[in-house]
């Protein structure tokens, strides 16, 4: 399935249009299983046709109530901590490619234990772990993050390789060579990037670290490519994979987006719980928080898209939407909906599965969304209500 096909099914059935939202719990995310496969489908096609390997990164999205209907499209995941790579290994099946900015030693025999791949953000790092690694786990390959200082990101909080970044070695501190016993190397400097980002990102790469690829068998250029999205150019990211592997047919090339693999495949079902106004300024107060449900949305920062609003024209009438916290900020604007605001107005946040399940905080004790799943087959399903021994044990 094309990308072109994928945007065909997601304009004509896009998710829950014809569902029944009394038959669903306020709040709740929802995944749409058949969304989330045409988008598995588009992710195999590319990483056969360009010879790579594409996994999915716990980080921006680790619902395993899907990960069965994920099992067939994909062969590894990538995690970034004990738990995330026992998720993987417990719930897939698979061991994890592993990466954290530092590992303990408390954690490390676990993540030892379930990953095949493990990456270290320092010589330090490697150093202190390498000879533990090479004498009880000969089978696990080690790598070591590079930082290619090719700023791409607007925003830095998700910028890799801002000045400074902790994340990984420059060129000038990774020298002229090896350490023994390294096979890869991980690279990660996109965010929700295009494909021709990733084709720079591939070039500085070469230029300033080819020197070493003889001498190892792998290389992940990481996360941020979101080759899901409308408009990717999904050829552009194949033929560059072709040409690089026809020059490095030994290396073994991993891509582990995160939002790609659930772009535009769930929602979050809210519900306006009273309507205030205060200096002209019309708030619908929500049973759900931007900064503990939607994170990002604060974060980034970006205005998510709802069903049944837009951006205010001249002459309408302007509405905030307010979290259910007492923080200030708890909130975002401006939208026109097609009908006033009221209590019991069911908001449905589009494209509200990646970087939200993984980011949320019971912060204040608001209630926190369900999880549950729907398929043109199966209708909703329920997969997870929170209650309040969750956040209770959350505090200890």
């Amino acid at each position: 399935m094309s990308t072109q096909d994928l945007e065909k099914l997601k304009n004509n059935a896009y998710l829950c249009q014809m569902i029944d939202f009394s038959q669903i719990p306020s709040p709740c995310y929802v995944a749409d299983e058949d969304l989330l496969e045409s988008n598995l489908k588009v992710i195999r096609e590319i990483s056969r046709r360009a010879g790579i390997d594409i996994i999915p990164a716990l980080k921006g999205f680790a619902m395993w109530g899907l990960f069965p209907r994920m099992q067939s499209y994909v062969n590894g995941m990538a995690a970034s901590s004990p738990d995330e790579a026992r998720l993987a290994y417990e719930e897939m099946h698979v061991r994890a490619h592993t990466y954290s900015p530092a590992y303990t030693d408390s954690g490390f025999d676990e993540i030892l234990r379930y990953s095949n791949r493990i990456t270290f953000n320092s010589l330090t790092q490697y150093h202190r772990f390498r000879e533990k690694t090479a004498r009880y786990h000969p089978a696990v390959s080690m790598g070591l993050r590079v930082n290619p200082e090719l700023s791409q990101v607007g925003t830095d909080l998700y910028n890799p390789c801002a000045p400074g970044s902790r994340l990984g070695l420059t060129r000038h501190l990774l020298g002229d060579t090896l350490p023994d016993g390294v096979e890869g190397l991980h690279v990660h400097a996109l965010c929700e990037s295009p494909a021709e980002d990733t084709l720079r990102l591939m070039q500085t790469v070469e230029e300033k670290f080819g020197h070493f690829f003889p001498n190892l068998r792998w290389i992940n250029f990481g996360g941020g490519h979101l080759m899901t999205r409308k408009g990717y150019d999904t050829e552009l990211l194949i033929a560059a994979m072709r040409t690089f592997r026809a020059k490095y047919p030994h290396l073994h090339v991993i891509l582990e987006p995160g939002a790609a693999f659930v772009w535009e495949t769930g929602i979050l079902r809210a519900t306006v719980e009273d309507v205030v106004s205060c200096n002209g300024i019309r708030t619908a107060i929500l049973d759900v928080s931007f900064t503990a449900h939607m994170p990002d949305c604060l974060e980034m920062p970006y205005k998510p898209r709802i069903r049944g609003a837009s951006d205010v024209q001249p002459g309408q009438q302007a509405w905030r939407l307010g979290g259910n916290s007492c923080l200030a900020g708890d909130y975002m604007g401006d939208w026109s909906f097609r009908e006033e605001p009221y209590a019991g107005m069911t908001v449905v946040f589009e494209d509200m599965l990646h970087y939200t399940m993984v980011k949320t905080t019971f912060f204040n004790g608001v209630p926190h969304p369900s999880i549950g799943t729907y398929s043109r087959q199966k209708g909703f399903t329920l997969l997870k209500r929170f209650e309040y021994g969750d956040y209770k044990n959350r505090l200890s």
